[in-house]
């Protein structure tokens, strides 16, 4: 009787649905809340292994009770609920992580871009002509729109930070740092156009030409993470639930 237990709950441990193994009931319910999930790497990969191992603790401890292993798995499972049931909850905290990442990124690039049309424009004189007075009229504009995107993110970041704790976050408030970002990101690109333009008839080029590449590199910086914001803030479980 005793080698017969042993023997079947070696071929358990060795089968397909042994812990670890492709076929593990566990991996495959981590795999499909991953694929379900958008937004940081870093947060993504943290929640989904606290989900990983708060699932193989639960189905180690019922095991020791002497629940089999296939059975331990579905008792988990129906503890946590369905990986489309987590994945709601954990996508909201995901999102809430990817506007804050969408704001930062703002908020330390965005300003770059003000101060190298003022470096532009105290380093020295630009060729009198229809082009590089454009290029200044951009400038002031560009400014603008980048402030002001420094100053939704600054709000953002306060209101998903330590303010959360007393305020509820606005449910659209991911989808606005999102378009934010979005034009700020497109206000860098024209800025680079029209640095790298001035450039060519600017007296000191090398440091227009320097300004322009470093808006490149700030819109290259938040173009990325806006277009990550967009994708989460539209996920389905990130829309309100009507009551």
């Amino acid at each position: 009787m005793n080698t017969t237990s042993e023997q079947a709950e070696t071929s358990d441990a060795e089968g397909p649905n042994a812990p670890g193994n492709p076929g593990d009931p566990v991996e495959e319910y981590v795999t499909t809340l991953k694929a379900a999930l958008r937004g940081p790497a870093k947060a993504k990969s943290r929640m989904v292994g606290e989900v990983r191992e708060g699932l193989t603790e639960t189905v180690a401890a019922l095991t020791r009770e002497g629940v089999p292993y296939a059975l331990a798995v579905r008792q988990a499972v129906e503890e946590f609920g369905s990986a489309d049931d987590l994945a709601d909850s954990c996508q909201r905290e995901l999102t809430i992580a990817q506007a804050r990442h969408t704001a930062r990124a703002v908020a330390l690039t965005a300003p770059f871009l003000i101060a190298c049309w003022y470096l532009v424009q105290n380093a020295g004189n630009i060729q009198d002509s229809q082009v590089p007075r454009t290029a200044q009229w951009l400038a002031v504009h560009l400014a603008s729109v980048s402030g002001a995107a420094v100053l939704l993110a600054a709000a953002t970041l306060a209101t998903t930070g330590t303010l959360a704790r007393w305020l509820p976050t606005p449910h659209r408030l991911p989808l606005t740092i999102a378009w934010t970002a979005t034009t700020a990101s497109a206000s860098m690109a024209v800025a680079t156009l029209a640095l790298a333009t001035a450039s060519v008839l600017a007296e000191n080029w090398l440091l227009t030409a320097a300004a322009g590449t470093l808006a490149a590199l700030s819109h290259a910086v938040i173009a990325g993470s806006a277009r990550a914001c967009r994708q989460c803030a539209r996920m389905p479980s990130t829309e309100p639930v009507a009551l």
